[in-house]
């Protein structure tokens, strides 16, 4: 990895290094530091899977090196479905299995945040997931909204969309966009 480096007297502030220029500084010693301040509010939108897990992390450390709050926020789709049975036992049944997953991948953010002594606080919405997640960072003043991709490109990406380039795309707050690859660490 190449490093544009600029010193300054608390370090060295890191420029250019692949990720976005965030107010990340590093001292000589490695260590890193943020500005207070650079984000009050980042969202971290997660579909509960694996490969999402990466941008949970980022996010977290983002948060806690700005001392920002974090909303974890799932979004139960609702669109997809139309090849299903419209039995409306299932539809509520599908729902419900629906939430819990969202339940169990915003708690994971919780848990992640509270070893970094982080607030987070969860929110489970119900729609498009792209519309949804543009809408509430709109509607909340977010300042950064973390998520991760899998990185699909040319005809995977156009027949199954995709939730970030909906977001990037259309949402008029910050976006860092994970690439999606097994997290270290679950």
């Amino acid at each position: 990895m190449h490093w544009k480096e600029k010193a300054n007297c608390a370090g060295v502030k890191l420029i250019e290094s692949g990720i976005p220029d965030i107010g990340l500084t590093a001292n000589l010693k490695g260590e890193f530091g943020m500005e207070t301040g650079t984000y009050n509010r980042v969202m971290i939108a997660t579909d509960g899977s694996e490969l999402g897990r990466k941008a949970v992390h980022n996010g977290i450390e983002i948060a806690r090196l700005s001392g920002a709050k974090v909303y974890a926020v799932y979004v139960v789709t609702s669109g997809g479905r139309s090849a299903m049975p419209k039995d409306a036992g299932w539809e509520k049944a599908m729902k419900e299995h629906l939430r819990t997953e969202g339940e169990d991948a915003t708690s994971f953010i919780e848990e992640k945040g509270k070893s970094a002594g982080v607030k987070v606080e969860s929110v489970i919405l119900e729609g498009n997931p792209g519309d949804e997640l543009v809408k509430f960072a709109d509607k909340n003043d977010i300042d950064l909204v973390v998520m991760g991709t899998q990185g699909k490109s040319g005809v995977q990406r156009f027949l199954l969309g995709s939730v970030a380039e909906n977001v990037v795309r259309h949402s008029k707050n910050a976006v860092l966009v994970v690439r999606g690859e097994k997290a270290e660490e679950s």
